[in-house]
């Protein structure tokens, strides 16, 4: 298949004589089927954390669960939370995922829940088959389709990371990818969520 550009359509309407022009080779099946690389992110560590100082409750916002149903951040006090704004699109943030859903298996049983709130606008169905080609097994599904509470909560990007106490407190916010299941990153969460 030839693409025919702009110049090439203007110059046959006005009647001008075109000049052959050498084609790129073919692109093989494979080239185009092959899957593009994940660039490479350095993740960050723990130590990168903003404390929030006071430490304060965050602005109330909502947002929904893999049924769509309303959520609030109300629904977990008593328990520490690792808040997670994040896009399938994003590259640190896919880079991250990984880590962050061992962290999540980690402190499952300390009473620390991870909630990643995707911004993705197609949804649950993406963000399960994203999981299901990364093998994550941890992380429920939580969405921010529109970024509405990502804004309400002041993120400058993707990912953001808000660290929540167990009386409702952010105690400290992260940007960028960070590595969340080593053993400085797991000792911080507990410490900063009791």
């Amino acid at each position: 298949m030839h693409l025919i550009g702009r110049r090439t359509v203007a110059a046959m309407l006005a009647g001008a004589t075109l000049t052959p022009v050498a084609l790129p080779r073919k692109l093989s099946a494979q080239t185009i089927l092959a899957p593009k690389p994940e660039p490479e992110v350095e993740l960050r560590g723990i130590d990168t954390i903003m404390p929030t100082n006071p430490p304060a409750p965050p602005a109330a916002q909502g947002f929904t669960d893999a049924d769509g149903r309303d959520v609030t951040l109300a629904a977990f006090l008593g328990k520490g939370i690792v808040l997670n704004l994040w896009a399938t699109w994003c590259t640190p943030c896919v880079a991250e995922m990984p880590a962050l859903d061992h962290l999540a298996g980690l402190l499952a049983g300390d009473g620390i829940v991870v909630l990643p709130l995707s911004s993705d606008r197609g949804g649950a169905k993406v963000v399960r088959n994203f999981y299901d080609s990364h093998n994550i097994a941890h992380l429920g599904i939580w969405l921010d389709k529109f970024g509405q509470a990502a804004r309400g909560w002041g993120a400058r990007g993707l990912p953001t990371s808000i660290v929540i106490d167990r009386q409702g407190n952010e105690r400290g916010r992260l940007e960028g990818g960070i590595a969340w299941d080593t053993d400085a990153a797991i000792a911080t969460i507990r410490k900063l969520t009791a």
